[in-house]
């Protein structure tokens, strides 16, 4: 299809036959309708061709421009491309509307949207909070002006600055806060900036998406995981840090065993992934299918390593070195979740306070914890490839 109605209507009927309209929500729905995200997004998006990012224009190529935009309700539109690598995204269709549904935004509430990028969030949050009721910020300052035009085509007054919305926050106090970046830990200065009662919806570790109330006393917050997707990092974090062959080095293996386990849940079990992610924050996970099975390659960024390898027919190996021993580690955090009895992203939830933040399953104050990211850590995540 490269009629822009039909398409719109596509993936919203797609939507509604899988049960991705929010009953919660309903203004959701009528918001996407009234702002579709062709509008917002730029003329260039991008498309990985299986080798690098090529650009899609929509004077040269307009099918193949909307077919990125609508082509399916789980996929973000590339919008920006920066030394051959993805810097901003319009998020797919389906994550969008459900981190929206989780900020149980009302008529009149005042917002802080975090990360700009092409705009759409912030004129969905301003189609149902109101006039001059939604505060967007984008580090980007390019990014900004794009997207503070397409907010006044629209009709929509927002308020959009150029600023880091991680350490620079505009003033004032917010009932919602909304970040469409994934963060390793969530700023203190978010929780300061929203008042008791109020509602931070963020991705964490980019990887799922945490919806937070702030107590009653403004002095932590605390809520459940709501999501998975995948998100683009916050760019004032460092970047994903040294890659495995560079931890790995040319040094021998400290240790070898035997691997007993097959590993074919770690690569397609999100639910595994997840607790592996809660329990070894740090710890960043790549995985491989061939013929015999499925391998992974582990690392800190700093100077640990192992290589799960499968062998047909038998145990595979298991190869570590430097300080830690990350299989170890791996083989542990397994085993925990299994003895929990597997449980879902959906049964954790996160806590942050002033001196800390930590993880939890359950229950807040009597379910299993675990830390968060320390915050020195740099932008880690969970990868299968």
């Amino acid at each position: 299809m490269t009629d822009l109605p039909e398409c719109r209507d596509g993936l919203a009927r797609s939507m509604e036959q899988r049960g991705a309209w929010p009953e919660r929500s309903p203004w959701l729905r009528a918001a996407v309708t009234a702002l579709p995200r062709d509008l917002f997004a730029p003329a260039r998006l991008w498309r990985w061709d299986g080798r690098a990012y090529v650009p899609v224009d929509r004077g040269v190529d307009s099918a193949g421009w909307i077919g990125e935009l609508y082509r399916d309700q789980d996929a973000a539109a590339v919008t920006q491309v920066t030394a051959g690598l993805p810097t901003c995204s319009l998020s797919a269709q389906a994550v969008v509307v459900d981190m929206l549904d989780s900020l149980l935004l009302e008529p009149g509430h005042r917002v802080l949207d975090l990360g700009t990028g092409a705009g759409w969030n912030a004129a969905l949050a301003a189609w149902r909070a109101g006039p001059k009721r939604v505060t967007t910020v984008e580090v980007d300052p390019a990014l900004a002006e794009a997207a503070r035009a397409s907010l006044q085509a629209a009709g929509l007054d927002v308020a959009c600055e150029v600023a880091n919305g991680t350490t620079g926050l505009p003033g004032g106090r917010f009932d919602r806060i909304i970040a469409t970046y994934a963060v390793e830990r969530i700023p203190f200065a978010w929780v300061e900036s929203c008042v008791p009662g109020g509602r931070i919806v963020t991705p964490w570790g980019r990887l799922g998406h945490v919806a937070l109330t702030v107590a009653d006393d403004g002095a932590s917050a605390s809520g459940w995981v709501q999501g998975l997707a995948q998100f683009m990092p916050d760019r004032s974090e460092p970047g994903a840090g040294p890659d495995f062959a560079q931890v790995r080095g040319d040094a021998p293996a400290d240790t070898a065993r035997p691997l007993h386990r097959d590993l074919t849940a770690l690569r397609a079990d999100w639910n595994l992934r997840f607790a592996a992610r809660v329990a070894a924050p740090d710890v960043r996970i790549t995985t491989a299918l061939d013929e015999d099975g499925t391998s992974a390659w582990l690392h800190d960024g700093a100077a640990s390593w192992a290589v799960l390898s499968a062998a047909a027919g038998g145990p595979g190996t298991v190869h570590q070195g430097g300080p830690r021993r990350l299989a170890d580690e791996l083989e542990n955090a397994w085993q925990q979740w299994e003895q929990l009895g597997g449980p879902t992203p959906y049964d954790y939830g996160m806590t942050v306070r002033p001196d800390g933040q930590f993880v939890w399953l359950n229950d807040p104050d009597t379910g299993p914890r675990w830390p968060a990211a320390p915050e020195h850590q740099q932008a880690r995540a969970l990868q299968s490839g």
